[in-house]
Protein backbone atom coordinates (compact mmCIF):
# COMPACT_ATOMS: atom_id res chain seq x y z
CA UNK A 1 0.00 0.00 0.00
CA UNK A 2 1.35 3.70 -0.68
CA UNK A 3 0.42 6.08 1.15
CA UNK A 4 0.66 9.39 -0.63
CA UNK A 5 -0.45 13.07 0.91
CA UNK A 6 -0.63 14.42 -2.96
CA UNK A 7 -2.38 17.77 -2.49
CA UNK A 8 -2.15 18.26 1.09
CA UNK A 9 -1.18 20.73 3.37
CA UNK A 10 0.64 19.96 6.44
CA UNK A 11 2.42 21.73 9.41
CA UNK A 12 4.59 20.63 11.58
CA UNK A 13 6.09 22.07 14.91
CA UNK A 14 9.29 21.27 16.73
CA UNK A 15 10.49 20.33 13.16
CA UNK A 16 13.91 21.68 13.17
CA UNK A 17 15.07 18.14 14.19
CA UNK A 18 14.59 14.88 15.74
CA UNK A 19 11.02 13.48 15.31
CA UNK A 20 9.55 17.04 13.88
CA UNK A 21 12.05 17.02 11.14
CA UNK A 22 11.56 13.07 10.35
CA UNK A 23 8.09 13.47 9.72
CA UNK A 24 8.15 16.90 7.78
CA UNK A 25 10.60 15.14 5.49
CA UNK A 26 8.12 11.95 4.76
CA UNK A 27 5.20 14.21 4.45
CA UNK A 28 7.24 16.04 2.03
CA UNK A 29 8.32 13.32 0.19
CA UNK A 30 4.39 11.95 0.27
CA UNK A 31 3.47 14.81 -2.09
CA UNK A 32 2.57 17.16 0.75
CA UNK A 33 3.54 21.01 0.80
CA UNK A 34 4.77 21.81 4.20
CA UNK A 35 5.46 24.56 6.49
CA UNK A 36 8.12 23.40 9.27
CA UNK A 37 8.32 25.64 12.68
CA UNK A 38 10.71 25.34 15.79
CA UNK A 39 11.90 28.15 17.73
CA UNK A 40 15.29 28.78 15.74
CA UNK A 41 15.02 30.02 12.05
CA UNK A 42 18.68 28.99 10.99
CA UNK A 43 17.99 25.21 11.87
CA UNK A 44 14.56 25.59 10.45
CA UNK A 45 15.85 26.72 6.92
CA UNK A 46 19.01 24.00 6.98
CA UNK A 47 16.42 21.60 7.53
CA UNK A 48 14.21 22.67 4.72
CA UNK A 49 17.46 22.55 2.47
CA UNK A 50 17.54 18.44 3.14
CA UNK A 51 14.05 17.92 2.10
CA UNK A 52 12.33 17.20 -1.23
CA UNK A 53 9.10 18.86 -1.99
CA UNK A 54 7.79 22.11 -1.63
CA UNK A 55 9.21 23.10 2.30
CA UNK A 56 8.54 26.33 3.67
CA UNK A 57 9.63 27.55 7.45
CA UNK A 58 8.32 29.77 10.01
CA UNK A 59 9.87 30.32 13.38
CA UNK A 60 7.92 30.40 16.37
CA UNK A 61 7.73 29.19 19.89
CA UNK A 62 5.60 26.85 20.09
CA UNK A 63 4.21 27.98 23.53
CA UNK A 64 4.01 30.88 22.96
CA UNK A 65 0.21 31.39 21.59
CA UNK A 66 0.50 34.30 19.86
CA UNK A 67 3.12 32.90 17.60
CA UNK A 68 1.54 29.82 16.88
CA UNK A 69 -0.97 31.98 15.39
CA UNK A 70 0.73 33.71 13.32
CA UNK A 71 2.46 30.31 12.16
CA UNK A 72 -1.26 29.35 11.33
CA UNK A 73 -1.84 32.33 9.31
CA UNK A 74 1.44 32.09 7.45
CA UNK A 75 0.54 28.46 6.61
CA UNK A 76 -2.62 29.62 4.80
CA UNK A 77 -1.33 32.82 3.36
CA UNK A 78 1.16 30.76 1.57
CA UNK A 79 -0.39 27.62 0.52
CA UNK A 80 -4.21 28.80 1.25
CA UNK A 81 -5.38 25.93 2.85
CA UNK A 82 -4.30 23.20 6.00
CA UNK A 83 -5.11 19.56 6.12
CA UNK A 84 -2.59 17.92 8.54
CA UNK A 85 -1.80 19.88 11.74
CA UNK A 86 1.61 17.75 13.69
CA UNK A 87 1.47 18.88 17.13
CA UNK A 88 5.32 17.61 18.27
CA UNK A 89 6.82 20.16 19.56
CA UNK A 90 7.50 19.29 23.32
CA UNK A 91 9.93 20.08 26.41
CA UNK A 92 11.12 18.18 29.25
CA UNK A 93 12.83 20.63 31.61
CA UNK A 94 13.03 18.83 34.72
CA UNK A 95 14.47 15.17 35.66
CA UNK A 96 13.68 14.14 38.84
CA UNK A 97 10.93 13.34 41.40
CA UNK A 98 7.79 15.09 40.94
CA UNK A 99 7.11 15.70 43.99
CA UNK A 100 9.93 18.33 43.95
CA UNK A 101 9.67 19.85 40.66
CA UNK A 102 9.82 24.17 41.04
CA UNK A 103 6.61 26.05 39.75
CA UNK A 104 8.16 27.25 36.58
CA UNK A 105 9.48 24.23 35.52
CA UNK A 106 6.13 22.35 36.12
CA UNK A 107 4.29 25.48 33.93
CA UNK A 108 6.71 25.33 31.20
CA UNK A 109 6.02 21.71 30.57
CA UNK A 110 2.39 21.78 30.69
CA UNK A 111 2.56 24.94 28.44
CA UNK A 112 4.21 23.39 25.80
CA UNK A 113 3.24 20.05 26.22
CA UNK A 114 -0.72 20.01 26.73
CA UNK A 115 -1.85 24.34 26.43
CA UNK A 116 0.25 24.72 23.14
CA UNK A 117 -1.42 21.40 21.15
CA UNK A 118 -4.72 22.95 22.22
CA UNK A 119 -4.55 26.12 21.04
CA UNK A 120 -2.66 25.20 17.43
CA UNK A 121 -5.55 22.94 17.57
CA UNK A 122 -7.98 25.52 17.56
CA UNK A 123 -5.84 28.32 15.53
CA UNK A 124 -6.22 25.98 12.82
CA UNK A 125 -9.56 24.36 12.77
CA UNK A 126 -10.75 28.07 12.78
CA UNK A 127 -8.68 29.35 10.46
CA UNK A 128 -10.45 27.06 8.02
CA UNK A 129 -10.15 22.90 9.20
CA UNK A 130 -13.42 24.14 10.24
CA UNK A 131 -14.76 23.96 6.54
CA UNK A 132 -12.18 22.26 4.88
CA UNK A 133 -11.78 19.08 7.36
CA UNK A 134 -8.60 17.40 7.91
CA UNK A 135 -5.82 15.70 10.55
CA UNK A 136 -4.82 16.61 13.82
CA UNK A 137 -1.76 14.43 15.18
CA UNK A 138 -0.52 15.12 18.57
CA UNK A 139 3.05 13.64 19.45
CA UNK A 140 2.22 11.76 23.01
CA UNK A 141 4.50 9.30 24.54
CA UNK A 142 4.39 5.59 25.95
CA UNK A 143 5.44 7.42 29.08
CA UNK A 144 1.77 8.91 29.22
CA UNK A 145 0.80 5.03 28.95
CA UNK A 146 3.07 3.85 32.45
CA UNK A 147 5.43 5.47 35.02
CA UNK A 148 8.48 6.89 34.64
CA UNK A 149 9.54 8.20 37.92
CA UNK A 150 12.80 10.89 36.56
CA UNK A 151 10.34 12.28 34.08
CA UNK A 152 7.10 12.28 35.48
CA UNK A 153 6.26 15.45 35.09
CA UNK A 154 6.99 15.35 31.27
CA UNK A 155 4.75 12.19 31.08
CA UNK A 156 1.46 13.38 32.98
CA UNK A 157 1.51 15.99 30.51
CA UNK A 158 1.20 13.19 28.12
CA UNK A 159 -0.99 11.17 29.57
CA UNK A 160 -3.29 14.35 29.51
CA UNK A 161 -2.81 14.89 26.24
CA UNK A 162 -3.39 11.28 25.29
CA UNK A 163 -6.87 12.95 26.82
CA UNK A 164 -6.85 15.96 25.34
CA UNK A 165 -6.79 14.02 21.88
CA UNK A 166 -9.81 11.93 22.87
CA UNK A 167 -11.73 14.88 23.75
CA UNK A 168 -11.09 17.09 20.40
CA UNK A 169 -11.42 13.91 18.26
CA UNK A 170 -14.96 13.50 19.65
CA UNK A 171 -16.06 17.29 19.30
CA UNK A 172 -13.84 17.84 15.85
CA UNK A 173 -15.37 14.85 14.04
CA UNK A 174 -15.99 14.47 11.32
CA UNK A 175 -14.46 17.31 9.85
CA UNK A 176 -11.42 16.68 11.86
CA UNK A 177 -9.77 13.51 12.81
CA UNK A 178 -8.11 13.61 16.05
CA UNK A 179 -5.44 11.55 16.83
CA UNK A 180 -1.99 11.11 18.34
CA UNK A 181 1.33 8.96 18.59
CA UNK A 182 3.01 7.16 21.80
CA UNK A 183 6.42 6.69 20.81
CA UNK A 184 8.63 4.69 22.94
CA UNK A 185 12.48 5.75 23.24
CA UNK A 186 13.69 7.05 20.23
CA UNK A 187 17.18 8.36 19.33
CA UNK A 188 16.87 12.04 19.76
CA UNK A 189 18.64 14.94 21.27
CA UNK A 190 15.83 15.39 23.31
CA UNK A 191 15.82 11.96 25.18
CA UNK A 192 19.79 10.97 24.52
CA UNK A 193 20.05 10.99 28.45
CA UNK A 194 17.86 8.23 28.36
CA UNK A 195 20.48 6.09 26.13
CA UNK A 196 23.41 7.79 24.70
CA UNK A 197 25.32 6.15 27.77
CA UNK A 198 24.52 2.03 27.54
CA UNK A 199 22.43 2.09 23.96
CA UNK A 200 22.95 -1.64 23.47
CA UNK A 201 21.82 -2.80 27.20
CA UNK A 202 19.24 -0.20 26.83
CA UNK A 203 18.00 -2.18 23.92
CA UNK A 204 17.75 -5.18 25.35
CA UNK A 205 14.59 -4.65 27.30
CA UNK A 206 12.72 -3.53 23.87
CA UNK A 207 10.93 -6.34 22.64
CA UNK A 208 12.64 -5.33 19.20
CA UNK A 209 16.11 -5.30 20.55
CA UNK A 210 16.80 -2.30 19.42
CA UNK A 211 15.76 1.89 20.25
CA UNK A 212 13.57 3.96 17.53
CA UNK A 213 14.60 5.55 15.42
CA UNK A 214 12.84 8.66 13.86
CA UNK A 215 11.32 7.45 10.50
CA UNK A 216 9.83 4.90 12.63
CA UNK A 217 7.70 7.62 14.17
CA UNK A 218 7.25 9.53 10.70
CA UNK A 219 5.96 6.40 8.90
CA UNK A 220 3.44 6.49 11.71
CA UNK A 221 2.52 10.07 10.92
CA UNK A 222 2.16 9.65 7.34
CA UNK A 223 -0.02 6.83 7.62
CA UNK A 224 -2.50 8.87 10.17
CA UNK A 225 -2.45 11.72 8.00
CA UNK A 226 -3.46 9.92 4.69
CA UNK A 227 -6.70 8.30 3.36
CA UNK A 228 -5.80 4.98 4.64
CA UNK A 229 -6.55 6.08 7.70
CA UNK A 230 -10.32 7.92 7.31
CA UNK A 231 -11.51 6.20 9.63
CA UNK A 232 -9.53 6.43 12.25
CA UNK A 233 -9.99 8.94 15.08
CA UNK A 234 -9.20 9.50 18.46
CA UNK A 235 -6.94 6.96 18.90
CA UNK A 236 -3.28 7.04 19.97
CA UNK A 237 -0.94 5.08 18.38
CA UNK A 238 1.64 3.12 20.08
CA UNK A 239 5.09 2.74 18.42
CA UNK A 240 7.62 1.62 20.97
CA UNK A 241 8.80 -1.53 19.34
CA UNK A 242 6.88 -3.15 22.09
CA UNK A 243 8.33 -1.55 25.21
CA UNK A 244 5.03 -1.53 26.96
CA UNK A 245 5.20 -5.73 26.80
Amino acid sequence: MELRLDGKVALVTGASKGIGRAIAAAMAASGAKVMISSRKEDLLREAASSMEGEVEVFAANAGDLEQARACVDATYQRFGRLDVLVNNAATNPYMGPTVDIDLPRWEKTVQVNLTAPLFWTQFAWHAGMEETGGSVINMASIGGLSIEPSIGNYNVTKAALIHQTRTLAKELAPKVRVNAIAPGLVKTDMARALWESNEDAVAQHVTMKRLGEPDDIANAAVFLASDAASWICGHTLVVDGGMLL
